[in-house]
């Protein structure tokens, strides 16, 4: 008996390496079902007695569509039995892949793994990984394979991202577009080009996930410099909660929101200059550290903070700083105005941006911001950094109105006030 693969350079590079957790995002047609077949052949022939290999696409009739009848042609020569009815093919050797779907997680569970396929990752609930799969492949030390096209910013860009850091060695990620199959003849993906929408084209063919945004900002607008010589400091902060997120361990808990400070020179003409903006998950006395440290180094005009239980449970860490360091100031509170978010960070910033009045830092390293504002408002990426720079607009008019209020007015006929 001899099988024979054939593998594309990327399903090769793939298919060599022994990091135990792949995770490969690819366009529309690279290869990866292919990819999948004899992976899953192979780890079965090695597979030790009293185990199985499984391959899971989101539904069960995907799975068989799939990979059924493309598993016997590429394994004929290896099989021994195969039943359609509960999806299970049998090796010579008596191992079984098992071909299961998604949306029954009971037939997932009880199963030793020393090997599985997750396709089309994407569109699968993470909770099938981390309450169902993740266990089979424990007693084992199985590995495991995930592949998908993109899906916005979702659990599988979070995956993608952790392989992608090499923080971990036991993950590691690929990205593959269309065009890295060689088969593919490259006039056949322009032709694709110019007939399908830029948003079906970037994620099919192009294995994107930068998808999801609505073009309401756009990078051309983006403008970097220096620091205006006149001008008034302004301190924006947009709170997230205040978990401790050193013990966050499931996917929904690493994509909680992150509190951001943005610190803002205004021109007399109305131009901003946004120094930086600081963002990440901190408990609640880093939290107000960072303000107080913030407020002592650029001594702004105005500081305020969304309105809210958050705002509630760091004024009194603040008030204590305040007494500490002898530093007083007063706290803005910033408020929605009765305004959807999508509509109050329009107003406030899409405007500012077109024209040439909002200018940032350029030693600064802004790519997490602009991430988030060409991505606004997608529900799959966060908005925290955009949030807080859209209320420096809050504070600016607060600051003007006080003025304004202030004036000494005569009045020049007492009865009318005029």
């Amino acid at each position: 008996m001899e099988l024979n693969f054939q593998l594309l350079k990327w399903q090769q590079e793939v298919f060599k390496d022994d990091t135990r957790f792949k995770v490969i995002v690819a366009g529309r047609r690279t290869g990866k079902s292919r990819l999948s077949a004899i992976t899953l052949l192979i780890e079965a022939l090695n597979c030790p007695a009293g185990s199985a290999v499984m391959y899971v696409a989101p539904t069960l009739g995907q799975a068989r569509s799939i990979m059924w009848d493309l598993l016997h042609d590429l394994g004929r020569p290896v099989i021994k039995s195969s039943h359609v009815n509960n999806l299970e093919i049998t090796l010579v050797n008596e191992r079984k892949i098992l071909l299961r779907g998604a949306d029954n997680p009971d037939s997932l569970r009880g199963v030793s793994l020393t090997y599985l396929v997750m396709d089309e990752f994407a569109f699968i609930k993470m909770d099938i990984w981390e309450k169902v799969l993740r266990a089979a492949l424990s007693d084992k030390k199985g590995r495991a394979m995930f592949i998908s096209t993109p899906s916005g910013r979702n659990h599988f860009y979070d995956m993608y991202k952790l392989g992608a850091s090499e923080t971990d060695d036991e993950w590691k990620s690929w990205l593959f577009k269309t065009i890295d199959n060689e088969t593919i003849d490259p006039k056949e993906i322009e032709a694709a080009k110019k007939t399908l929408s830029s948003f079906a084209f970037k994620q099919e063919y192009l294995a994107s996930f930068d998808n999801a945004g609505t073009d309401l900002f756009k990078e051309q607008w983006l403008k970097y410099g220096d620091e205006p010589k006149q001008g008034s400091w302004y301190i924006a902060i947009d709170l997230a909660g205040f978990k401790d997120v050193r013990s966050a361990t499931s996917a929904a808990d690493k994509r909680l929101d992150q509190s951001a400070i943005a610190v803002v020179k205004v021109t007399d003409d109305g131009v901003w200059f946004v120094e930086k903006i600081e963002y990440g998950r901190w408990d609640i006395e880093e939290t107000a550290m960072r303000i107080m440290k913030n407020v002592k180094e650029y001594e702004p005009t105005a500081v305020g903070i969304e309105k809210g239980m958050a705002r509630q449970a760091i004024l009194g860490y603040l008030e204590q700083l305040m007494r500490r360091h002898g530093s007083y100031f007063h706290i803005e509170e910033l408020t929605h105005g009765n305004q959807k978010k999508t509509d109050r960070i329009m107003w406030a910033l899409q405007g500012n941006f077109e024209h040439s009045r909002i200018i940032l830092n350029e030693e600064e390293d802004w790519t997490e911001f602009v991430d988030q504002l060409l991505m606004f408002p997608s529900t799959q990426v966060h908005d925290d950094l955009v949030d807080a720079l859209a209320y420096v607009s809050q504070l600016v008019r607060n600051v003007a109105t006080d003025d304004f209020e202030e004036e000494e007015w005569v009045p020049m006929d007492n009865l009318i006030g005029y």
